[in-house]
């Protein structure tokens, strides 16, 4: 039983080096010189806040802001603090809509992808 348990704890610790590559570099990296993969993370954040899926959506926002533009230069746009930023876009924020609205229009700008508002078709 030690055996099966210590080759266990020895195939975790293999399986999480695998993973040591930072990933936020890495999609900070594909973010700088793929504007469609760009526009596809915006999109995702910003749809899954609109199917009101916030959790997810906040942190596909941080993501993406992380990826982009980073926070110091969107607080600097913003006049606001960079902490407060972070803070609404983190596990328990709460961004207002106004907040909310004035961070995507600065990313908008800032990172040339804009999204396009379609009317929703009425369903009866």
């Amino acid at each position: 039983m030690a055996r099966l348990q210590e080759a266990q704890g020895r195939r975790r610790e293999r399986l999480t080096m695998v993973l040591t590559k930072d990933f936020r570099q890495t999609v900070q990296a594909r973010a700088a010189r793929d504007p469609a993969f760009r526009k596809a993370l915006f999109q995702e954040a910003v749809q899954t806040l609109l199917q009101g899926d916030t959790d997810a959506g906040r942190a596909a926002m941080r993501g993406y802001i992380n990826a982009t533009i980073g926070f110091e230069k969107l607080s600097a746009a913003l006049g606001r603090p960079q902490k407060s930023l972070m803070r609404m876009f983190g596990p328990g924020g709460n961004p207002t809509a106004e907040n909310l609205l004035g961070v995507i229009g600065v990313l908008q700008a800032e990172t040339g992808v804009h999204l396009e508002v379609r009317a929703v078709a009425d369903a009866a």
